[in-house]
Formats: structure tokens, C-alpha cells, sequence
């Protein structure tokens, strides 16, 4: 295949004529050297780097190495040519070689590169170069099991080619993982299937905030409760080799029937090694939460300064078949905010005796300005009646005036 842009050797003669001068004239070749080699590096979230080699034919003495991009989206301010050794010269004998100088050539969009050699020859040459239009995007496909313990995450990157220019079979590296031989034509999209994790261990988790993810009715003061699948990536659960791109996941699960079901769609974020992934599932129907202020007490300290004393009640229902857990996180700053007025300041709290969840506050996750608090559902009755799970959470909002 013929590259859409050119790298030529061309020789420079010495053509002695009648008046007393000597002329360099440029001979162009003919057949265009091809690449012998070409390696697409997408690691960069915004620069492909393409490293390509090829076999040039030298002269003894000065060559003349011309590289042109005509309507290909090459940085020329990133172009580098380094000869990395000759090929011999057909007699066995080594050559050296040797680039002398580089140039412009004016209203083209082309270098041109002095070599010197030190016998007629073959040299192999490295080009490389920063290639726009050459772009690519990561997306997932996650398929949970039936008991929604377990989850095979697969893992594409999608390449495609705007750079009017296109490589024959190509070394395709993502930045980490396998490398992958694939070519790549001119306005082709390419799919590759980059890694597929089995059985990694997930969570499925139903959360509530009211400063956050909002009521579903206000008026009835009804909390939105998402659910998420939440991975670790880490290599004790399949994972953690390397961080996980940010990309579109499409989310399946296992019916129990030898078919998938489609379940969700979410844009997971980049998730580095040790750190988690949370897929949206949507907003839980089956579990209710009510969440109103049950006290709002002011206890004056000295002068104008003052603690208010807070209660939060939350009544729960799981209509579920199985038992699962709440994630109830409430933010000191907005719940200051809902009961005082905004002051602008931090917001200084303690706990009070009369929270009801169990444990208190998670400590891993619990922050100066939110409390995340975890509340054990039962499943529903056997006539579909769901049991009422009644939490308070008790707080103490010291120095506010």
C-alpha cells in the first residue's frame, strides 16, 4: 500500500556545465520507501503519538530525506527523524551515518533532513509524530449474575480515524495491557476488545440524601433512593492492574434463564487502582423513605451564641423479598442550612445519644461535613406487607448565632 504522505530519499548531484560554476540539482526516486513498521500510542487522553520506521536508500556522501503530510493532521512542531542504524551496503561492509541538518521548505508542508553517509547503502529510519483525527474512547459491558454477587466486566476501545491518513497492520497500544496488531483505514472505526474481567465481586447498594440525589415526593417528603453496582478495583477482586479509563457501560444482568437482561446504561468515571466504581441501576421503587425533622431546638451558650439541637427521623419500608441494607448519608451543612438559615461558615456538630442507627457513623466514610449511617432492612411480610424501620438521627449543632 502507497502512503498517503511521502518520505523520499533525494540525491543531490554535482552537474558540471560549460560556465564555471557547479549546480546541485535534486533527483527525486521513484519508488517510495514504505513503512516496515508502524506503533499508534493512545495512551495520552488527547495526543496519539505514532512511531513509524522505514528502509531508505542512501548515496555515499549527502542525501536529502524529504517527509511530506499534504492534507494529513501531523503537528510538525512534534516531528522527530532519528536513524537508527544502516542496513549494510550489499557487501558486508558497514556504513555510518549520520544526519547533518533539517529545514522547511517554503509553502509546504514538509521537512527535509540532510544525511551523510559514509557508503552507498540502506538505512533504517524511526519517524514519529503527534496525529490528530486519531482518537479513541474506552466503553464497558458488565454483565451481574442472577444473585447479583458477581459481575464479568468487559472492557472495549473504539478507535477512530479522522486523520486522513491510513496505516496498514498497526501496533495499537492502550497505555497499559496487550498491545494489538490491527490496521486502520482512512474514516474507519475500529472496535477492540482490550480485557474481560469474570466473576469480580460486587456490592449492590440503595442510598439515600437529601442534599444530593433529592425527594422523589416532596411533598410527601419521600426520598429518591438510586441503587448502584459498586466494584472494587483492586487485585483481590479481579481487577487493579491498572486504573479503569472512564467510558459508557452498558449493564446486563444474568435472567437465570441463559439470557441477559438489559438493566442500565451509566458513564463510569475513572477509577484508579484501590479506588471503587459505582453503575447507576436507576431509583429503587420497592424500598420507601420518609425523612422529616422531628426537633429543632435552640439552647442558648453565652450572649448571642447558641447550639441547635436536631433530630432527624426517618421511617423505612423494604416491600423486597430479601433483606438489604440503606445507605442514609445526610449533609450537617445542608440540614444547618434547612433548620438555621445559611451562616456561610462551617458547620461544627457532635452526635447526640439519641441516634438510633446502629454503630453510628461509618468512620471510613463519614466526613467533617457528612455522616453516613447504615440502616438493616428486613424483607417484607409473606402477605407483601413491608415492616416499618423507624431511625433517628440526633444532632448536635454547636456555636451558631
Amino acid at each position: 500500500m502507497v502512503d498517503r504522505h511521502r518520505a523520499v530519499v533525494v540525491v543531490w548531484a554535482l552537474l558540471v556545465v560549460a560556465l564555471p560554476e557547479v549546480v546541485q540539482a535534486r533527483i527525486k526516486l521513484i519508488t517510495l520507501p514504505v513503512r516496515e513498521r508502524v506503533e499508534v500510542q493512545l495512551d495520552h487522553p488527547s495526543a496519539t503519538l505514532v512511531e513509524e520506521e522505514r528502509i531508505v536508500p542512501l548515496v555515499a556522501g549527502e542525501n536529502q530525506v524529504d517527509f511530506s503530510w499534504a492534507n494529513t493532521r501531523i503537528d510538525p512542531g512534534t516531528i522527530v527523524f532519528r536513524v537508527l542504524g544502516p542496513d549494510g551496503d550489499g557487501g558486508g561492509r558497514p556504513i555510518e551515518v549520520n544526519v547533518l541538518s533539517v529545514s522547511y521548505p517554503p509553502n509546504e508542508n514538509a521537512l527535509v533532513w540532510q544525511v551523510w553517509s559514509s557508503a552507498a547503502g540502506a538505512a533504517r529510519v524511526r519517524i514519529s509524530y503527534v496525529l490528530g483525527g486519531l482518537t479513541k474512547q474506552f466503553h464497558y459491558r458488565a454483565v451481574a449474575s442472577n444473585d447479583e454477587k458477581t459481575l464479568d466486566l468487559s472492557q472495549y476501545m473504539r478507535i477512530q480515524n479522522l486523520a486522513n491518513e491510513s496505516f496498514g497492520t498497526t501496533g495499537l497500544w492502550a497505555g497499559y495491557g496487550e498491545r494489538f496488531l490491527k490496521p486502520i483505514g482512512i474514516n474507519e472505526t475500529k472496535q477492540v476488545l482490550v480485557e474481560k474481567h469474570r466473576e469480580v465481586p460486587i456490592t449492590k447498594t440503595y442510598t439515600c440524601n437529601s442534599a444530593v440525589l433529592g425527594y422523589l415526593d416532596r411533598a410527601a417528603n419521600k426520598l429518591r433512593v438510586p441503587m448502584h453496582y459498586v466494584l472494587q478495583n483492586k487485585p483481590s477482586h479481579g481487577l487493579g492492574q491498572s486504573p479503569l479509563p472512564a467510558g459508557k457501560a452498558r449493564i446486563f444482568q444474568d435472567d437465570g434463564a441463559g439470557t441477559v437482561a438489559f438493566i442500565g446504561e451509566d458513564w463510569g468515571g475513572f477509577t484508579p487502582v484501590d479506588d471503587e466504581l459505582r453503575l447507576y441501576l436507576g431509583v429503587a421503587q420497592d424500598i420507601v423513605v420518609r425523612r422529616t425533622i422531628e426537633r429543632n431546638e435552640r439552647h442558648r451558650v453565652a450572649g448571642n451564641l447558641y447550639h441547635h439541637e436536631v433530630i432527624v427521623k426517618y421511617e423505612i419500608e423494604n416491600f423486597k423479598d430479601t433483606a438489604v441494607t440503606l445507605d442514609v448519608e445526610e449533609s450537617l451543612h445542608h440540614l444547618r442550612n434547612e433548620v438555621r438559615g445559611n451562616t456561610g461558615r462551617d458547620v461544627q456538630w457532635e452526635l447526640g445519644d439519641h441516634t438510633t442507627f446502629i454503630g453510628g457513623g461509618d468512620r471510613e466514610r463519614t466526613t467533617h461535613d457528612q455522616i453516613v449511617l447504615h440502616a438493616q432492612l428486613p424483607p417484607r411480610q409473606a402477605a407483601g406487607k413491608a415492616v416499618k424501620t423507624v431511625h433517628r438521627l440526633h444532632v448536635m449543632i454547636q456555636n451558631e448565632w
